[in-house]
């Protein structure tokens, strides 16, 4: 992975992301580890994030490196200046690049014009990094990801893409109810399926929310308007309304199933309220294992892990 970006989970293959996996494994039981000293980190957001920016930032603090945080009205992608001419200046003072943006065009032109690795921190086609700490809190939880059963509910966005082509990678069957108009992309879906084909696993596209969630071992749901769908709002809350998590839907699951949501959260919309108090809610520990998951990916990217660490193997 030293060098390459990380725009789609399919830059990944199914070895990097059990590689990842156990390296952050490892580091979170580790702590502070100073292999990416003197290497900095630039995050380019054109949105507003809590999570995104605070795990980056402290994952690249404990690797021993810096961070630069550079907001919209800061840069201005495609406005204040061109993607290519910020890529290009950018890769002469930092060492990789975060990116946060509406369209997934950016980035691909910000890597094509950028000489360091740019990592995908979230775009409308995909959210690869949220997708491999998911992977990273189901395989702590359940001592493996081959086999499992992922049910998705909602929305086929972004998150939903990103899961779908890492669960079919590594095994993990994946299961999602939509509403008809709010599907996984159809390319998306084509990809994911020859992933499993190679690996073993099913890929499930349906409408009812009850048949995606029998016996799940995994039990997945994300907003119903995400950031730059405002004007929808209203009209997603009437389409999605029988698409709510609540304990009566989770009880189709699997009697140990957990249940995860990538937050912010609409509680009383896509979750009913009071549920992320379950004991079945590992939505915290997933929202921790950010930082965790990103550390490895970054000391992969940067060469980190070729340098012998005292206590760490």
């Amino acid at each position: 992975m030293k060098g390459k970006d990380l725009l789609s989970i399919s830059d990944l293959s199914s070895e990097d992301i059990r590689l990842l996996i156990s390296d952050a494994v490892d580091m979170k039981a580790e702590g502070w580890l100073s292999v990416l000293s003197g290497k900095t980190l630039a995050l380019l957001f054109e949105k507003p994030s809590l999570r995104t920016r605070v795990s980056f930032e402290v994952a690249m603090r404990q690797l021993g490196g810096h961070t630069i945080y550079l907001s919209p009205a800061e840069v201005g992608l495609g406005e204040r200046e061109s993607v290519s001419d910020v890529a290009r200046v950018l890769s002469r003072y930092v060492n990789v690049m975060a990116a946060r943006t509406f369209s997934h065009q950016t980035l691909e032109i910000l890597a094509s014009y950028s000489s360091v690795p740019v990592i995908n921190a979230l775009s409308d086609l995909e959210h690869p990094c949220q997708a491999l700490a998911d992977l990273l809190t189901i395989y702590e939880k359940k001592g493996e990801l081959n086999g499992l059963t992922l049910a998705f509910i909602g929305d086929g966005n972004n998150v939903a893409h990103s899961l779908m082509l890492a669960a079919s990678l590594v095994g993990m069957n994946f299961r999602i109810a939509s509403p008809t108009g709010y599907r996984v992309q159809d390319e998306i879906l084509h990809q994911a399926q020859g992933y499993a084909m190679d690996s073993g696993a099913e890929i499930v596209c349906a409408e009812e929310a009850s048949s995606a969630v029998s016996e799940a071992d995994v039990v997945y749901t994300d907003v119903w308007t995400s950031m730059g769908q405002e004007a929808e709002a209203e009209r997603r809350r009437q389409i999605f309304a029988s698409y709510q998590v609540n304990d009566e839907l989770l009880s189709l699951a699997k009697g140990d199933a957990i249940l995860m949501h990538p937050l912010p959260a609409h509680h009383g919309q896509e979750v009913a309220e009071g549920i992320f108090d379950s004991p079945k809610s590992v939505v915290f520990d997933q929202a921790e294992n950010r930082m965790h998951l990103q550390k490895a990916l970054l000391a992969e990217m940067l060469g980190g892990l070729e340098i012998p660490l005292a206590g760490y193997q």
